[in-house]
């Protein structure tokens, strides 16, 4: 496909769509960062390899994934012209969204309450990584609620339709972007000890 045809609306969409991947794509580069300094401290003397990661982390994980099915459904409702209910999934994504935060937050205060810091004399290393790489994840995550609310405004003025849906396309594609790379997170802390 040659990417200089179309009409001025169609390389408009392509270009946003472009721009959304550069952005995906230095985030990817940036958690691969994070993950591969991860890996390389692991092999240091005072590295903690027993340490499990809160249970709030788990069901965060539930919560997020939970978040990508409901802002598919609200997608669907849009091609099939049902706005209203369009209008309901994209409520329970944002409020999944926020419960997602809320209890990445209690799994901080679990893993404080066993005696684990960010930084100070009694912090490791690992639990270091840890809290970065969660809390860099829930910044991600509240840009992601921001695009949200947009999409959520834009849905509400009636501006998507089945042939108009670039903005909560783009909106989708970030909050699964954000879904997946919890996904990976949580697998990568659990498995690489």
């Amino acid at each position: 496909m040659d990417l200089t045809q179309g009409t001025a609306k169609e390389k408009n969409n392509r270009a946003k769509k472009m721009m959304l991947w550069f952005g995906i794509v230095s985030l990817i580069m940036g958690f691969a960062g994070w993950t591969s300094a991860y890996i390389v401290s692991s092999k240091r003397e005072d590295w903690l390899d027993n340490i499990l990661l809160p249970n709030a982390f788990y069901l965060s994980t539930a919560i997020i994934i939970f978040s990508s099915l409901t802002y598919i459904l609200a997608k669907k409702a849009v091609k099939n012209n049902k706005q209203g209910l369009a209008t309901t999934w994209l409520i329970t994504t944002l409020a999944l969204g926020i419960a997602f935060i809320v209890v990445q937050f209690i799994g901080f205060s679990q893993m404080l309450e066993s005696g684990y810091y960010f930084t100070g004399p009694t912090s490791n290393i690992k639990m270091s990584y840890i809290f970065l790489i969660a809390a860099v994840h829930i910044v991600h995550v509240v840009a992601g609620l921001l695009s949200l609310i947009v999409v959520l405004v834009q849905q509400l003025r009636n501006k998507y339709t089945a042939e108009n849906m670039l903005g909560l396309e783009l909106g989708a594609t970030f909050w699964h972007f954000l879904d997946i790379l919890w996904v990976y997170l949580i697998l990568f802390m659990y498995f690489v000890k």
